[in-house]
């Protein structure tokens, strides 16, 4: 039978246990003032030391935004170690415990509710500290070919040359492929041109060469040549190279045209021809006399139904 303390019991029972909580209180108190008192200096620490990280980071990186996101991270985990000794100095290692694997569960979560938008922010962050191009810089990735606008946390905004705004995911321009114009500040530019094959394919180098040397935004001028690329149908192609600044003036697409016009220039002052598309039939070759002999057969026999159609026409009339 279960027994019924009585008052005076019960009073006891309570003020026992009221002390024993005070005796602990008063037992820590020395110790809460002093996590008290890391949790401060590890606040105002934290207020320096994110105010001093944004300061080098805004120096280094091109995006404010990226620089702000990683002083700001950096602060919190400043706090947080703070926090954590201020609770392990009380006593509180279960509760340490505790937040460290709620805190990595509440992560691990929030990772795969928003993967893309995580994704993109590592992505931003990492070209943030690897900087592969810049604002202003001209890059090619992903059949986008344009100009870099701004750069922030989750994409970058590129104007293309036909004067559209693309706005890329940064997780695309950190998986693929990319291709930065400006890093360099030079360019190739490549002209396709065929001649006829009775001309001399060293004249119509030498001369080509000679042409687009004399334009002034023609850079390593030594490099400039003419290769022959192979046999077309009717002439020998060549690859006619030559170097640029770029970005600069004149812009890609006028100095591209300029080369063009030069190619053609100098080719007809050296009186070497481009020739049209040509066909030849030749029948002297294997088969070609059967096929003559066809065509030759076929043509008679054209003539002949023409020639009876007309005896047939002429007994009719009379």
């Amino acid at each position: 039978m279960i027994s019924i303390p009585s008052v005076g019991e019960a009073e006891k029972l309570i003020e026992e246990k009221l002390g024993g909580w005070f005796d602990v209180v008063i037992s820590h108190i020395p110790n809460f003032i002093v996590a008290v008192v890391i949790a401060i200096v590890f606040s105002i620490l934290a207020r320096f030391a994110g105010k001093l990280m944004k300061n080098v980071l805004r120096r280094s990186l091109d995006s404010k935004q990226i620089a702000d996101l990683m002083a700001s991270i950096f602060k919190v985990i400043v706090l947080c170690v703070g926090l954590f000794i201020a609770l392990d100095f009380m006593g509180l290692k279960g509760t340490v415990t505790s937040l460290l694997a709620g805190a990595g569960i509440v992560g691990l979560a929030i990772g795969f509710a928003f993967q893309d938008m995580t994704e993109n922010l590592i992505a931003g962050i990492a070209m943030g500290i690897r900087k592969p191009f810049k604002a202003g810089d001209v890059i090619e990735t992903d059949d986008v070919f344009g100009s870099v606008h701004s750069i922030n946390l989750r994409n970058t905004l590129i104007e293309s040359f036909y004067g559209q705004l693309i706005l890329v995911p940064n997780k695309v321009l950190f998986r693929n492929v990319l291709k930065n114009y400006t890093t360099l500040g030079v360019r190739r530019i490549e002209v396709p041109v065929g001649i006829s094959y009775g001309d001399d394919i060293e004249k119509a180098k030498d001369v080509i060469v000679d042409k687009i040397n004399e334009f002034d935004f023609v850079i390593r001028k030594d490099e400039t040549a003419v290769y022959a690329e192979g046999f077309g149908d009717s002439s020998i192609n060549l690859l006619v190279w030559f170097w640029i600044k770029y970005p600069g003036e004149p812009d890609f697409m006028t100095v591209r045209h300029k080369g063009v016009v030069a190619v053609k220039q100098a080719l007809d002052e050296a009186d070497i021809s481009i020739p049209f598309p040509i066909r030849t039939l030749d029948f002297g070759i294997k088969g070609g006399e059967k096929l003559d002999a066809m065509i030759s057969d076929k043509i008679s026999q054209q003539s002949a139904n023409k020639d009876s159609g007309d005896d047939a026409d002429s007994s009719q009339s009379e």
